[in-house]
């Protein structure tokens, strides 16, 4: 048994498994999650044209998962317009804002190919509809409107979600979208810090020159030998504990192993050494020896990275 399922099989979560949120799920269970999955709840939403409601999944990787068949908003209304793009990852309840996307090579993806009306509701109304009151993982790339959602949980469940995962955009994509300066602004007055971050990116050339002066095949190419400038931004937040009144020890040992998921080593010893001083259980030093072994050995190991990276020998 690994010390994950050892933390995760405690009475903690038998009665009070974890939660995680995925707006704009795709078909593919996120990699960070496979291995909580069995332990954990998720709720995922996937837009169609059904009726509003939720699918439930006993059967899934999940110990449940939930499927809300309709688009996430930060305001109540029964119908949102929903513009279906050339791409179906591009598709979102706002505008593409053509005008500025002409600059770019991803501009093709954005193509308006429908505006239709959706079934949408909002993350309050799910989590009451399901007698939830906290999140502890939050994931969504909603195409232009993440930190509205994330804002629309309310400053409560805010303050004790756990893990928070954004994909906004540098670039202007969508009209009156949420970006990344957004984003930093509002994260940097919460109780968070970044843990993570991965750049994705277009090359900047107007539609109209790449159109002109280039074949489908160069096209390609030209993806290859030409530097792509950041465009969205994968971003990664871990609640940093710091109004640790507010957290009990099921939090403390959840925060752990995200951090441990999240490569967060030093943070997960810190937790660790938190929660022994606070709770009187034997997992904790337990945690601080796992976490203080993980790094330790780490750094043993480095002296054998650093001289194969300087010796060409050994590339």
């Amino acid at each position: 048994m690994s010390i994950i399922d050892k933390i995760l099989s405690r009475n903690e979560f038998t009665t009070d498994p974890p939660i995680l949120i995925d707006i704009g799920a795709s078909e593919s269970l996120p990699k960070e999650w496979a291995i909580i999955a069995k332990y954990s709840i998720c709720i995922a939403f996937d837009a169609d044209k059904r009726e509003m409601g939720y699918i439930v999944n006993e059967k899934s990787r999940f110990r449940k998962l939930y499927t809300f068949n309709c688009i996430v908003s930060d305001k109540r209304r029964r119908k949102t317009n929903f513009y279906l793009t050339s791409s179906p990852y591009c598709s979102s309840l706002l505008e593409p804002d053509s005008k500025s996307l002409r600059n770019w090579d991803f501009y093709n993806l954005f193509h308006v190919k429908k505006k239709i009306k959706l079934n949408s509701i909002t993350l309050p109304t799910v989590l009451k509809e399901l007698k939830i009151k906290n999140i502890d993982w939050f994931k969504t790339d909603s195409q232009g409107t993440d930190l509205r959602l994330f804002k629309s949980l309310g400053d409560f469940i805010i303050n004790k979600v756990l893990v928070a995962d954004f994909e906004p955009g540098i670039t202007d994509v969508y009209k009156s979208e949420d970006k990344l300066y957004n984003l930093l602004a509002y994260m940097d007055n919460s109780p968070f810090f970044v843990c993570g971050m991965k750049t994705g990116g277009s090359i900047r050339i107007n539609e109209a020159i790449i159109s002109s002066r280039f074949n489908d095949l160069e096209r390609k190419i030209l993806n290859l030998v030409s530097k792509k400038s950041p465009c969205w931004v994968g971003i990664s937040y871990l609640n940093t504990f710091e109004n640790i009144k507010i957290f009990g020890k099921r939090d403390f040992l959840l925060e752990w192993v995200f951090s441990l998921i999240k490569n967060q080593l030093c943070f997960a010893l810190e937790l660790a050494i938190r929660g022994k001083e606070k709770f009187n259980d034997p997992i904790f030093p337990e945690l601080e020896q796992y976490s203080l072994k993980k790094i330790k050995n780490r750094i043993n190991f480095f002296p054998l990275y650093f001289f194969k990276q300087i010796c060409p020998l050994h590339r």
